[in-house]
């Protein structure tokens, strides 16, 4: 994963120092934490469409619903202790992800989540919900 994003930075035009720094974190993140989860999509116990509009829509809930269970699981890491990360490498490499993990063919790799007891405790300041809701 990390040679194909060196690729995709070069050619977007990153600077060296940048790619080399940016590689390194998502490295240690993967290598550090004691649990990988690779929450992954398949359509196969989802609903068969004749049409491109439905298939896409049966699709996209099945995205969703991948996501909502991620963030469930993010949210019970949270209240049991634990730190977890959001690595979305797995998008950008899915035939390199499921081949170094022998996934099923039907499977799509959404994410990389990181678990483990956090090396570091942080406090972030939140923005009044009147600064990210807007009400009509």
């Amino acid at each position: 994963m990390a040679a194909a994003w060196r690729t995709d930075l070069s050619q977007d035009g990153a600077d060296s120092t940048y790619i080399e720094r940016r590689i390194a974190i998502s490295h240690a993140r993967l290598t550090s934490a004691p649990v990988l989860i690779v929450p992954c999509v398949t359509m196969e116990e989802m609903d068969i469409y004749p049409d491109v509009a439905r298939s896409h829509a049966e699709w996209t809930m099945a995205v969703q619903s991948v996501a909502l269970a991620c963030q469930n699981l993010l949210l019970a890491a949270h209240a049991a202790g634990l730190g977890s990360c959001w690595m979305c490498a797995p998008l950008f490499t899915p035939a390199l992800v499921c081949d170094a993990l022998d996934l099923p063919e039907m499977w799509e790799p959404q994410a990389i989540l990181t678990l483990g007891y956090p090396a570091e405790e942080k406090q972030k300041e939140r923005a009044p919900l009147s600064q990210r809701v807007v009400w009509r």
